[in-house]
């Protein structure tokens, strides 16, 4: 759950459930104007549990961190851009994640060792009580999502379907 070298997310299109949660252990994240990141699957009862609800707030802060997981909406590239979670937006197709030259010193090894021991335990945390919850409720919100509920942003209501906005 944690890389020793440096790491470059390169995001085209939707960057959601765990594609969203391995942007956020990169270092920079690189996007296509049209990137559209967002926790949609909490949308249905999932949480994260790869990291994200502890990279995420670290990253952009808690309250936007909350919109973002509590609401399960979805951001566009300048959004992203303007609050952190992402660092570059480059043109639809074009390949802003360049490599770089020569060697990059200590990288990674270089952070103070405390920061990556706490991450190490709040990655622990989440893993623990978000496992609990796809069991406890993410397993039923998924087979609604199956059967047609929750799609185009509405919200999953355990006793039947809503397809209109979320709240």
């Amino acid at each position: 759950m944690t890389l020793t070298k440096p790491t470059i997310a390169a995001v085209s299109g939707y960057a959601v459930a765990g594609g969203l949660e391995l942007a956020l252990m990169c270092d920079p994240r690189v996007v296509d104007e049209d990137a559209v990141p967002g926790v949609f699957r909490r949308r249905i009862g999932i949480p994260l549990i790869d990291g994200g609800a502890v990279r995420l707030p670290r990253l952009i802060g808690l309250s936007r961190a909350l919109d973002l997981i509590l609401t399960g909406r979805a951001v566009d590239a300048r959004d992203a851009r303007s609050f952190g979670l992402a660092n570059r937006i480059v043109p639809r197709g074009g390949r802003g994640a360049r490599r770089a030259t020569g060697r990059v010193p200590a990288g990674r090894s270089a952070l103070e060792p405390s920061l990556l021991d706490e991450l190490a335990d709040a990655l622990r945390r989440e893993g623990e009580s978000g496992y609990r919850a796809v069991l406890d409720e993410g397993l039923a919100g998924a087979a609604h999502f199956a059967e047609g509920a929750g799609r185009h942003g509405g919200s999953i209501e355990r006793s039947g379907s809503n397809d209109g906005p979320a709240d």
